[in-house]
């Protein structure tokens, strides 16, 4: 049985995910297939790579679907300006395939992205009136239920557990309800 419950992403930790969709000509399937695999594992090779996915069209003549993680962007520049790269490119001639769409999720998109979409993300502001409505109930509820026990506590230390108990919260609970809960403002252009 598959699970098709709506995950958030997690929050932003430096990461950038890139997404690529290439259409394939009819019969150049198999010669796309192992051009991706090898470039992939070529930049899986490469330091701070996180893994990466290449995914067969769900349809007869739909794209296909590669999928790269970097732990930041240098590490994501690197592979982007690599020779090795360049070099798999000016190799894929007479595969047939185009690149027909790319995204990077950097920071905050990533908390805003709904898995196996290539649709923007929303405007700046929008994403900071949602993290502020996750925010501020989160911050209410520490104060009162974390303040009372930590006001003894050195600053720093306090700090830290707010911090800690925050970011999870954030993470797990607070941005998962706000994306679902705003989703049509959102993605309303």
């Amino acid at each position: 049985m598959t699970d098709t419950t709506e995950h958030s992403v997690p929050a932003d930790n430096g990461e950038v995910s890139l997404l690529i969709a290439r259409q394939v000509e009819p019969g150049y399937e198999e010669a796309f297939e192992s051009w991706a695999r090898g470039i992939l594992e070529t930049a899986a090779r490469f330091p701070d790579h996180l893994g990466y996915g290449l995914f067969r069209p769900a349809a007869e003549g739909a794209p296909w679907f590669l999928v790269h993680r970097f732990r930041d962007q240098e590490a994501f520049q690197r592979w982007q300006d690599s020779p090795e790269r360049a070099e798999w490119f000016a190799n894929c001639e007479g595969h047939h395939h185009t690149e027909i769409a790319r995204r990077e999720l950097h920071g905050m998109e990533t908390w805003f992205a709904k898995p196996g979409t290539t649709r923007p993300a929303p405007p700046r502001w929008k994403m900071a009136i949602s993290s502020g409505l996750a925010i501020f109930p989160i911050s209410l509820l520490g104060n009162a239920v974390l303040g009372p026990y930590l006001v003894n506590v050195n600053f720093v230390l306090r700090t830290a557990a707010f911090a800690a108990v925050f970011s999870t919260l954030m993470t797990y609970v607070a941005m998962p309800a706000v994306s679902r809960l705003l989703r049509p403002w959102l993605t309303r252009g």
